[in-house]
C-alpha cells in the first residue's frame, strides 16, 4: 500500500507553490531586491529541478527535465548572471511542475512500504526512496516561501506612494 502521508505532503506543498505563483506577471517573475539574485522564477524552476533529482534518485529513474534545467535551476546556477532571454516563461515552468506532481503521485502510489524505505545508499541508511522523496517536497515547501517573501516585496517596492493628508 501507497504512503498516505506522502501524498498528502505532495498536493499541500505543489498545491501552495502553484497558489503562490497564480497572478505573477513576467516582469514579477524575473524580480530579484538589491543584493539578491534568486528570482521567483528561479524559485519555482529550482523546486522543480530538485524534487525531480532527487525522486529520480529515490525511484531509481533518469530525470524527466528539459535540456539544461539542470544548469539553469540547480544548486551551482547563476542566475544573475543568466541572460533574461535564456530562461523559460513562468507558464512553462508551471506546466512542468503541474505535470511532475501527476507523474510523482502516481509513482508514489505504486510503491509499498517495503519500496519506499529500500535504500538507495548501502552506506546511508536514511537515504531511503522515502527519505529522497519527502527531502526534495521539504526542499520545495522552503522555496515556496522565498516565493511569497518575493512577491510581497515586489508589492512593496512596486506600490503607489502613501498621499499625506
Amino acid at each position: 500500500m501507497s504512503d498516505p502521508t506522502l501524498l498528502l505532503l505532495l498536493d499541500e506543498v505543489r498545491s501552495k507553490t502553484l497558489r503562490r505563483l497564480e497572478g505573477v506577471t513576467a516582469e514579477e517573475s524575473h524580480y530579484a531586491p538589491a543584493g539578491t539574485q534568486n528570482t521567483i522564477l528561479w524559485h519555482a524552476g529550482h523546486a522543480f529541478v530538485v524534487v525531480e533529482w532527487l525522486s529520480s534518485q529515490g525511484l531509481e529513474r533518469e530525470p524527466n527535465w528539459p535540456e539544461g534545467w539542470r544548469a539553469l535551476f540547480g544548486k551551482d546556477s547563476q542566475p544573475a548572471e543568466t541572460p533574461r532571454d535564456a530562461w523559460p516563461a513562468l507558464d512553462v515552468v508551471i506546466t512542468r511542475l503541474n505535470d511532475q506532481r501527476d507523474r510523482l503521485n502516481l509513482a508514489i502510489q505504486s510503491l509499498n512500504d517495503f519500496e519506499l524505505e529500500r535504500r538507495i545508499d548501502p552506506d546511508n541508511p536514511l537515504r531511503t526512496t522515502r527519505y529522497m522523496i519527502l527531502h526534495g517536497l521539504h526542499d520545495e515547501a522552503c522555496h515556496s516561501g522565498e516565493i511569497w517573501l518575493l512577491r510581497k516585496l515586489w508589492k512593496a517596492e512596486n506600490a503607489a506612494p502613501a498621499r499625506s493628508l
